[in-house]
């Protein structure tokens, strides 16, 4: 099951953020999928320099605003960009367990873990596949999957998925948990 789910969710991902690229030919330093504790569906999210340099300028403090915008998922313009190509995912998760029934925090705990491992595998397919780039494109880039709130596992997702280097560096400083 876990491989077929994470087939599934590398399909949508790659369909939303190939889409992202191609539309918006800009220098992006952060592509992630979002879910919560609960272990709902995953959504889409990125940042570009020039979003973060668009968004924070239009702020009324745009220096004071730009930090607070540059990690958070939920303020970017790309958020839920492609979201429709995760139709089939939604349902998908909609057939499974509903973690809340299971009998034991255990087994909740391991209901979400799979969810989570299988968007962790789907978007180092998409990674090994070049999606995100490779060289300096690559370097400048950070890849997550990220559980909300924050705990953290996402930083250890993030170092799984990234190799060392700035932006990586630079996310562990400034949003890892």
């Amino acid at each position: 099951m876990s491989q077929d789910l994470a087939n599934q969710i590398a399909t949508a991902a790659r369909t939303a953020f190939s889409r992202l690229f191609e539309e918006h030919p800009e220098d992006f330093y952060y592509c992630t999928l979002i879910t919560t504790g609960e272990g709902l569906p995953p959504a889409p999210s990125a940042w570009s320099w020039q979003a973060l340099d668009r968004t924070s300028a239009a702020q009324p403090n745009p220096e004071k605003a730009k930090p607070l915008l540059k990690w958070s998922y939920s303020e970017s313009p790309y958020w839920l960009f492609g979201d429709e190509a995760f139709e089939p995912v939604r349902r998908r998760f909609a057939e499974l367990v509903d973690p809340h029934s299971l009998p034991t925090e255990g087994a909740f705990v391991e209901e979400i873990d799979r969810r989570v491992a299988a968007m962790e595998s789907a978007m180092k397919m998409l990674d090994d596949e070049g999606l995100f780039g490779t060289g300096a494109r690559r370097a400048g880039m950070v890849v997550l999957v990220e559980m909300m709130p924050p705990d953290v596992r996402n930083t250890e997702r993030a170092l799984c998925l990234n190799r060392p280097g700035p932006v990586l560096d630079t996310w562990l400083e400034e949003a890892a948990e």
